[in-house]
Protein backbone atom coordinates (compact mmCIF):
# COMPACT_ATOMS: atom_id res chain seq x y z
CA UNK A 1 0.00 0.00 0.00
CA UNK A 2 1.51 3.43 -0.98
CA UNK A 3 1.61 6.10 1.59
CA UNK A 4 0.42 9.88 0.85
CA UNK A 5 3.09 12.07 2.76
CA UNK A 6 1.80 15.44 1.23
CA UNK A 7 3.99 17.82 -0.82
CA UNK A 8 6.19 20.35 -0.73
CA UNK A 9 6.38 23.62 -3.30
CA UNK A 10 8.85 26.35 -3.64
CA UNK A 11 8.05 29.83 -4.61
CA UNK A 12 10.77 30.79 -5.13
CA UNK A 13 9.86 32.88 -8.24
CA UNK A 14 6.60 34.55 -6.96
CA UNK A 15 8.56 35.70 -4.02
CA UNK A 16 11.05 37.15 -6.42
CA UNK A 17 8.34 38.72 -8.95
CA UNK A 18 7.43 40.29 -5.74
CA UNK A 19 10.28 41.98 -4.51
CA UNK A 20 12.05 42.65 -8.00
CA UNK A 21 15.04 40.29 -7.53
CA UNK A 22 15.58 39.22 -11.06
CA UNK A 23 17.36 35.35 -11.18
CA UNK A 24 20.74 36.66 -12.81
CA UNK A 25 21.31 38.64 -9.65
CA UNK A 26 20.03 35.64 -7.56
CA UNK A 27 22.25 33.42 -9.24
CA UNK A 28 25.64 36.02 -9.29
CA UNK A 29 25.17 36.80 -5.60
CA UNK A 30 24.18 33.76 -4.00
CA UNK A 31 26.92 31.89 -6.66
CA UNK A 32 24.71 29.29 -7.81
CA UNK A 33 24.61 28.25 -11.35
CA UNK A 34 21.77 29.93 -13.22
CA UNK A 35 20.26 26.48 -14.54
CA UNK A 36 20.19 25.38 -11.05
CA UNK A 37 18.12 28.42 -9.83
CA UNK A 38 16.09 27.98 -12.78
CA UNK A 39 15.21 24.49 -11.17
CA UNK A 40 14.14 25.69 -7.89
CA UNK A 41 12.37 28.56 -9.88
CA UNK A 42 10.31 26.19 -11.58
CA UNK A 43 9.76 24.42 -8.93
CA UNK A 44 11.12 21.41 -10.89
CA UNK A 45 14.43 19.92 -8.71
CA UNK A 46 14.49 16.49 -7.59
CA UNK A 47 16.10 16.97 -4.35
CA UNK A 48 15.91 20.19 -2.02
CA UNK A 49 19.83 21.34 -1.47
CA UNK A 50 19.71 23.09 2.41
CA UNK A 51 22.96 24.74 1.85
CA UNK A 52 21.93 25.78 -1.68
CA UNK A 53 18.36 27.29 0.67
CA UNK A 54 20.18 29.01 3.10
CA UNK A 55 22.25 30.89 0.62
CA UNK A 56 19.33 31.70 -1.33
CA UNK A 57 17.42 32.95 2.00
CA UNK A 58 20.88 34.81 2.96
CA UNK A 59 21.12 36.62 -0.20
CA UNK A 60 17.32 37.51 -0.55
CA UNK A 61 16.71 37.98 2.88
CA UNK A 62 13.85 36.08 3.57
CA UNK A 63 13.14 33.15 6.03
CA UNK A 64 12.52 29.79 4.26
CA UNK A 65 8.79 30.01 5.35
CA UNK A 66 8.74 32.83 3.14
CA UNK A 67 9.68 30.48 0.09
CA UNK A 68 8.83 27.12 0.73
CA UNK A 69 4.93 25.12 1.53
CA UNK A 70 4.10 22.20 2.94
CA UNK A 71 0.50 20.70 1.58
CA UNK A 72 -0.55 17.81 3.57
CA UNK A 73 -2.02 14.79 2.25
CA UNK A 74 -6.31 14.96 2.16
CA UNK A 75 -7.63 12.74 4.61
CA UNK A 76 -9.81 10.29 3.02
CA UNK A 77 -13.66 9.91 4.51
Amino acid sequence: MEQEWGKIDLHLDEYMKNHKISRSSLSRNAQIHYNQLLKYCKNEMQKIDLNLLARICKTINCEIGDIITYTPPETKK
